[in-house]
């Protein structure tokens, strides 16, 4: 390992503590006196991090699930330090810069055949927000108003006012007035039963009812896995029927591929899995590695071209001070160039076959209710949560850092995971098991 830098790493770690419980607010973290439990980390290369005390973990969290290419890429930092130098940034309301349009470009070429515009801004949720306002603009601009979206209520896209609005998950309950209304579908099966033929038929009628009953909607807006809702592998052919259904109601569809695009589910976008082209994808996590922060959002020249009927402005009514920054824009083209050299896309695929099989032994333990994957992504659904959170502590002892959702423990490596990587990670992860 080359990730020592010469700190004195005890003095380091009993020096960090003390700051955080003194002036750190950890989000989605329990507020105690003691502070935060985990490590405190200061370098990474490949997919481990080391800590303050100097002890090394495989990150199968991906950092915070977008360290798609993982720690101190050289072609990644190089790329960030040439744009630093050259310009930072500038406004795009009023001017441009080189990377922009490229990494738009690039974009383009990577998604369905009528998908080529591309908004930037700086989050997921961001993206989540610019696309409610675009769907909704869409209509007015059209003259034929419509504000209501369906999606999935253990659907998450993100922590706005708006992008909490859109989920059902207790944890993104609103504090305040709902701004439109929003139909939320809640999955009629569990997670393993849902990935069956009568899965999927409950599934599209239960969509079905949700579009169709009531006024027509703006969007049908669904990520293509969910993450944060229990890390549940859809049915296949949902998307397709999804696609079918809005060309039905007239409903625009929206992906969002902020967790699954770039290649975390063994595909460059999750929607590709059922083959569909949806009217408007919302990007983030993978597309800039967890160097910078980054979104953006793709539609096609049909909605793109329909806000001319602005009256204010004759364009879009959203944006961001740092939306499209240029350093940015910069690591993403570099992510793009090493997905492509690394073939990291299908890397993906084979891995997440290696990682699935391997914790699909986990199923004959009695507090195990599921196992699921799809590219390098994986759960392991506890029965319990606090079974859950034992098992990701006990993976933590031995050097995996694991994620949690509920009852479920996910693994979302760095695509950048090699074979020897898997294998330690399986491995960890089932003596972690074989302890409680």
């Amino acid at each position: 390992m080359s990730l020592t830098n010469g700190e004195n790493t005890g003095l380091d770690e009993e020096r960090a503590r003390e700051r955080d419980r003194r002036f750190v607010w950890h989000p989605w973290s329990p507020v105690n006196k003691s502070g935060h439990d985990g490590p405190v980390l200061v370098s990474g290369e490949g997919y481990r991090v080391r800590d303050a005390t100097g002890r090394f973990y495989l990150d199968a969290m991906a950092s915070a699930m977008n360290s798609s290419c993982g720690y101190a890429h050289p072609a990644l930092l190089a790329a960030a330090e040439r744009q630093l130098a050259r310009l930072p940034h500038f406004d795009l309301s009023v001017g441009s810069h080189l990377p922009v349009g490229r990494v738009a470009e690039r974009l383009g070429g990577l998604m369905p055949e009528g998908l080529g515009r591309t908004l930037f801004v700086n989050s997921g949720s961001e993206a989540t927000e610019a696309a409610v306002r675009i769907a909704h603009d869409y209509w007015t601009n059209k003259d034929e108003p419509r504000d209501r979206i369906v999606t999935f209520a253990d659907g998450y896209h993100g922590t706005t006012y708006v992008a909490q609005h859109l989920s059902g998950l207790p944890t993104n309950a609103l504090y305040g007035d709902e701004p439109f209304p929003v139909t939320k579908v809640r999955a009629p099966l569990a997670p393993r039963e849902l990935r069956t033929p009568e899965g999927l038929a409950a599934l599209t009628e239960a969509f079905e009812r949700a579009v169709l009953e009531g006024p027509p909607p703006a969007a049908v807006f669904v990520e293509a896995f969910l993450n944060v809702g229990g890390g549940v592998v859809l049915p296949g052919g949902l998307l397709r029927a999804l696609r079918e259904l809005c060309d039905r109601s007239g409903a625009l569809l929206i992906l969002d591929e902020v967790f699954c695009g770039f290649g975390r589910t063994g595909r460059m976008f999750g929607f590709e899995h059922d083959g569909i082209t949806p009217d408007l994808v919302t990007m983030s996590k993978g597309i800039s590695g967890g160097y910078v922060p980054f979104a953006a959002l793709t539609t096609t020249e049909e909605v793109y071209a329909s806000f001319a009927a602005d009256p204010l402005i004759g364009g879009l009514r959203y944006g961001h001070t740092t939306g499209g920054h240029a350093v940015a824009c910069a690591v993403a083209l570099a992510v793009l160039d090493v997905m492509e050299e690394q073939k990291l896309v299908e890397a993906s695929a084979a891995l997440g076959g290696q990682l699935l099989d391997g914790l699909l032994p986990m199923l004959d333990h009695p507090e195990i209710s599921d196992v699921r994957g799809l590219g390098l992504v994986a759960t392991v659904e506890c029965h319990r949560p606090e079974f859950a959170a034992g098992l990701v502590a006990g993976a933590a002892a031995r050097g995996v850092l694991l994620r949690r959702q509920g009852p479920c423990v996910m693994a979302i490596p760095p695509l950048i995971i090699d074979r020897s990587g898997i294998a330690e990670l399986v491995r960890s992860t089932g003596q972690a098991l074989a302890d409680l």
